[in-house]
This record gives C-alpha cells, structure tokens and sequence, in this order.
C-alpha cells in the first residue's frame, strides 16, 4: 500500500500510529492530528556532497514527497544538521500546511529562520528541562549530546530531544546522540512508551557526529525504562550506516522489547 494511501486509511484509527520516514524521521498520528519529527524527504544532501570526498549515495528511495503531506500540525527539528533541518523538505511542507507550527531548540532560531527564509518568530523554541503544549502535543526537551552537551554563550543547548506526551502516551525521540551522564535517569522519570533511538554509530573516519551504536541504545532502552524502541538513522546514506543486527543481539540478551521497521513502515500502539 502506498504510504499515502495508509495514512488515510488509518486516519480514524484508536491509539497512537507511527512511520519511520527515513533516517531520523517519524510520522505520528493520534485522533486525526499529525506531527513529523525531524523529517528528512529530499536529496538535499546527495547533491550538496556529489563529487566530494564524502559523498552521499542514499541508499534507499523517498518514501513521500513532502509537498503532497499535507495534514500536519507540528514539525520539528531537533538540531542544525541538514538531515535534521531540511530546507528542501520543510519549506514545501510549510507550503502544503498554511498553519504548520514548528519545535525548535531556542538555541538555533536564527539559524532555522535564515535557512527556511521564516519568520523568527514563528518556531516554537524549547531548551532542555522546558516543556510546552501544542495543540494536542506536549514537547519536554531533553538535551542530546552530538558528540558533547554542547551550549551556547547564554546557556542554551543547540541539540535536543522531544519526548512528547500525547494521548496518554509518551514518545521518546532524541535526534542524534550519544551516551552521557545522567540520560536513563532523564528518561525513566518520564515513563516512556515508545523510544525512537539512532543506531548508526561514531567512527572518525566518517568525518560526522556520531550517535549511539546499537548496543548503546539497548543498553539505554533497557535502563531507561523504555516500554519498546526502534532503531533509526541508519539505511539512508553509505558512508554513515550499519546494520541493526547488534542492535537486536543486545535487545534479545536484556529482554528489551523491539520493533524493525523498513523505510514507510508503520507501529501501533494503544488500542
């Protein structure tokens, strides 16, 4: 079934629906509204890099076009990355949503509103420990490390999850991260359904930030009390991808519950 075609079909459905879009981004729908988290829908980066010493070959085709989704209420972005923060993606999806609202870190409004061309104004800035309510959406912002818990001048931390609170569920979505001090305790205060963890890795020869390898996420799952996780961020771009085989070893071994979903994939939980 085309990914379109299921949206709408579950549009009515009870509980909590969720599509892996691709690399760090995810669909949710809960009661006819829709947030995408750090959606990546374009080849931005294939032709930014193309004859480079780092070039992105994607790896997998785009599941949507972004201009034809257009039922969202929220986007985010949880960093300045360009798989995080896509012009290409983002701008046709403001187009195609007149009263689309975005979740930013504070940290990063200027440079969001000079790359989507916005209004300032008009994200919705969060920084870690904050919490606000949009529409049927509530945003916690938990500080990531990419690779470290970086901040700015006046305090303010340029990488960040989300875990939303929605319907009565709480999902787990860090943007890219690595492990640090004090994450599970973070975490397990919130009591989290649903986590949606990168898996892809740091090795320096790649020349990027690096995120959890799949060991890690399990590990922190399993600490953090996650109900279930996904893996992410992996299967999009050859130079900075690995396979989610340790990620369901270490799973198995801790009795962590865990899905696989495939590019346009989709989980329910609730009801």
């Amino acid at each position: 079934m085309d990914l379109l075609d299921d949206i709408r079909a579950h549009r009515g459905s009870p509980g909590v629906r969720v599509w892996w879009l691709g690399q760090s981004g995810f669909l949710v729908h809960w009661n006819g509204r829709y947030l995408l988290l750090d959606p990546y829908l374009s080849d931005s980066l294939t032709k930014k890099y193309e004859n480079t010493d780092k070039p992105h070959v994607r790896m997998k085709p785009l599941v949507v076009d972004p201009a034809r989704l257009g039922m969202i209420d929220v986007v985010t972005s949880s960093h300045n990355h360009t798989d995080h923060l896509d012009a290409e993606t983002l701008n046709p999806l403001r187009a195609a949503n007149p009263g689309l609202q975005m979740v930013i870190p504070e940290a990063n409004r200027a440079f969001v509103a000079t790359r989507l061309g916005s209004d300032p104004n008009w994200p919705v800035g969060l920084n870690d420990g904050e919490s606000k309510q949009i529409g049927p959406f509530k945003f916690h912002a938990i500080a990531s490390a990419h690779e470290e818990l970086d901040r700015t001048p006046e305090g303010l931390f340029p990488y960040l999850g989300y875990v939303v609170e929605i319907g009565g569920f709480m999902l787990y979505h860090p943007g890219d991260c690595v492990l640090y001090s004090g994450l599970p305790e973070k975490l397990k205060c919130f009591s989290i359904d649903l986590a949606m963890l990168p898996i892809n890795g740091s090795l320096r020869q790649r020349h990027v930030a690096g995120n959890f390898w799949g060991r890690e996420a399990a590990q922190l799952a399993k600490d953090g009390g996650i109900r279930l996780v996904i893996p992410c961020h992996y299967d999009m771009f050859e130079f900075n991808t690995v396979t989610p085989d340790e990620f369901i070893e270490h799973c198995e071994r801790l009795g962590q519950p865990y899905r696989i979903l495939t590019g346009g994939g989709v989980l329910q939980i609730g009801a």
